[in-house]
């Protein structure tokens, strides 16, 4: 599961730099920012000690 996260967060951020590099893919980047966050907050929640 760490894997697949860390591959997640890796192609995200790919994403953002290619639709910041990229003048007319500035959409690229906002949507490669939030899932990158969605995506890093998913993980710290499932990472949490179950109580």
């Amino acid at each position: 599961m760490v894997y697949l996260i860390l591959a997640l967060l890796a192609i995200w951020l790919i994403l953002a730099i290619i639709g910041a590099v990229i003048r007319g893919l500035f959409w690229l980047t906002l949507l490669a920012g939030v899932l990158f966050i969605v995506t890093a907050l998913w993980a710290r929640w499932r990472s949490r000690p179950r109580t």
